[in-house]
């Protein structure tokens, strides 16, 4: 039936390991009453821990009829526990809140029997154990005795192999005891009994068999169970016992019946305990948010700085460590105050320091194309990378101006001709002394980055906007207060001359100010994207000085047209495809308000322009725009020049 084969228990502690059990070599008959005795720590309650499947043995076999549990798994143990083995301790171990039925009923219901069944069977086994009538107090209403009862028919009620017993009279009263030693005594002659006990004369009144441990190893057995003997009853045992197999389970329902019933029989604790744990998990989530929190302002407080400061490598640029240690020269010269005389300060020196200084902070960064293919090699650990060749597409992209609005006056203009008229009219105003410095602040046209994932981390598009992405693509982007400049808007020609001037005489009160032209105080999206663009090459918007007279080619070997000619063909058409607008946690931003463009937009201009009759001219002379030539023995300023005209009608 059950047979320990050299099984041994060791435990480890801190200087090594303690060997409890050396060896045990016991088998147990179906049926027999078998008490174990013997000293404290001689290993008794360890060997009733293995025989339960409470504890796992270090080596040896435990045989449980006729098979042995050595691959035995986490999940046959459970049910071997559940319907083989049936265990009484001397605390009871019973459940405080549940009644005596329920109790009894836990075995049961771990195994998955039907409620009805769970009642009958367990109705039974207490009335057994002589507790019938006592079905539905609480354990702190009964005695001692009745409590080991009560836990005498838990272990029964799933119709266990084998009882187990630790000390099972150790709590009770003589009177007590005896009573349930006749019950367990009684029990003993359908089952297999083990009991551990210290009490030898129970254990030799009431067993059937006495095993006594000493050291962790048998010392005396009173009534062995041979080899044969065990053979024969292994013979004799149904194949039904020998597979006695089942599985343990638990509907989630009942699971969390039994659940809920646990935490309502202790209502308060478990308020208090709910509420302690609430106010623990509600402490480090706030921590943990703050926490969070501010490090995400700090990183997006970071990225938002440095995408409005990124960081640049120019072609020209200053040392800034050569500035900061040319601030150490000390130029003071002590000046000596005499009567009758003045001191001379070498003005003149200083400045040639000065300059000299200013010369030795100036540095040149070759930028090569091999210098920007490593650039876009680099692994993508920057928010996003802007490659930006400085390229003034004002002169060589138009759209359409007018003096009042009407189609009479409307033309097709460049940019840079729009702000040079612009310039003019403001010549003509209060604002004259400053024209050129007003109209500057409205030159914002640039090349927007290649990211757009980054882009949009930082900036909303409107209805059905979306990012520039190839060469004939812009977008407009607005700053914080969703608003672009008057000035930005008049370069762009979405105001016309009468408009744009009547703004310059409303904002100074001037008498000029025609109150029956409307000033616009915003544009609908609709306005702003449907504006037309259309960009030309340079061998169109510039044409060469053919004269057969050298000195009026040499001051003026080309011309800018200002304004589109009715013959000019293949021009690139722009779209305005988005507008972009700053998100609200955003106060920096990589772009600031103005018109954007994109970097397929620079190759096309490079490619397109690079043999252009006016970049190879330029690169002839080795000269910017404007040089100087001798022509006939004559020293000639020579240029690109350009013609523009506008109306203008002031009021005296």
């Amino acid at each position: 039936m059950l047979r320990l084969k050299g099984i041994t228990k060791n435990y480890k502690v801190a200087g090594g390991e303690i060997q409890v059990l050396k060896g045990l070599n016991v088998s147990f008959r179906k049926n027999e009453f078998v008490s174990i005795l013997g000293p404290s720590g001689c290993g008794k309650t360890t060997t009733l821990n293995i025989v339960g499947g409470l504890d796992k043995y270090t080596s040896g076999d435990l045989i449980i009829a006729g098979k042995s549990t050595k691959n035995f798994t986490d999940r046959d143990w459970d049910v071997y526990r559940n319907r083989r083995i049936g265990f009484v301790f001397q605390s009871y171990n019973l459940i405080p809140h549940q009644t005596v039925l329920g109790n009894v009923e836990l075995a049961l219901t771990i195994s998955g029997i039907s409620k009805e069944e769970r009642v009958k069977r367990s109705l039974a086994a207490l009335e057994k154990v002589g507790l019938k009538g006592e079905e539905y107090k609480r354990p702190n209403q009964l005695s001692g005795g009745q409590c080991q009862r009560v836990a005498i028919a838990r272990a029964l009620v799933n119709e266990p192999d084998i009882l187990l017993a630790d000390e099972p009279t150790g709590a009770l009263d003589s009177k007590t005891s005896v009573q349930i030693m006749d019950l367990i005594k009684e029990i003993s002659k359908d089952k297999l009994v083990i009991m551990v006990t210290h009490n030898s004369d129970i254990a030799e009144q009431y067993s059937s068999r006495i095993v006594r441990l000493v050291d962790g190893e048998i010392v005396e057995d009173t009534n062995p169970f041979s080899e044969e003997d065990e053979i024969k009853e292994s013979e004799n045992l149904s194949a039904t016992e020998k597979n006695k197999k089942a599985k343990a389970k638990m509907s989630w329902w009942t699971a969390f019946k039994l659940s809920a019933r646990n935490l309502f029989s202790k209502k308060n604790r478990t308020i208090l305990t709910s509420i302690a744990g609430s106010i623990g998990i509600i402490g480090i989530s706030a921590v943990l948010a703050v926490s969070t929190g501010v490090r995400g302002f700090i990183a997006n407080m970071q990225d938002d700085m440095l995408s409005g400061n990124p960081i640049t490598i120019q072609e020209t640029a200053y040392d800034l460590d050569a500035m900061m240690n040319g601030m150490d020269i000390d130029d003071t010269v002590e000046m000596i105050k005499e009567k009758g005389y003045v001191n001379v300060e070498f003005m003149i020196k200083f400045l040639a320091d000065r300059f000299d200084d200013m010369n030795s902070i100036m540095v040149e960064n070759e930028i090569t194309q091999d210098y920007i293919d490593y650039i876009r090699a680099i692994p993508k650990t920057q928010a996003a990378l802007k490659i930006d060749r400085k390229i003034n597409v004002t002169n060589n992209i138009y759209t359409d101006f007018s003096y009042d609005g009407t189609q009479e006056t409307t033309r097709q203009i460049s940019l840079s001709a729009l702000k040079q008229t612009y310039t003019s009219v403001m010549e003509n105003t209060q604002f004259k002394d400053n024209a050129s410095l007003i109209t500057s602040l409205g030159d914002v046209y640039m090349q927007a980055p290649s990211d757009e994932e980054y882009i949009l981390s930082q900036y909303d598009l409107n209805e059905g906007g979306r990012i520039a992405k190839e060469k004939n693509e812009i977008m407009i982007v607005v700053n914080q207060d969703w608003a672009l400049t008057d000035l930005l808007l008049a370069q762009l020609g979405y105001y016309n001359q009468q408009e744009f001037l009547n703004i310059a005489y409303k904002s100074d009160d001037d008498p000029s100010n025609d109150l029956d032209i409307p000033v616009k105080e915003k544009l609908s999206y609709q306005e702003l994207m449907g504006k037309k663009f259309v960009w030309y090459d340079n061998d169109t918007v510039f044409t060469k000085n053919t004269s057969t007279n050298p000195m009026e080619v040499a001051m003026s070997p080309f011309t800018y047209n200002a304004y589109e000619q009715e013959e000019w063909q293949n021009g690139l058409e722009f779209e305005i495809v988005g507008v972009l607008m700053p998100k609200e946690e955003i106060n920096y931003g990589c772009l600031e308000a103005g018109f954007y463009y994109t970097e397929k937009l620079s190759d096309y201009i490079i490619e397109k322009n690079m043999q252009s009759e006016i970049s190879n001219f330029l690169i002839e002379q080795n000269s910017d725009t404007f040089q100087t030539v001798v022509v006939n023995g004559m020293q000639t300023s020579m240029g690109i020049t350009y013609k523009y005209s506008y109306r203008y009608e002031g009021v005296d």
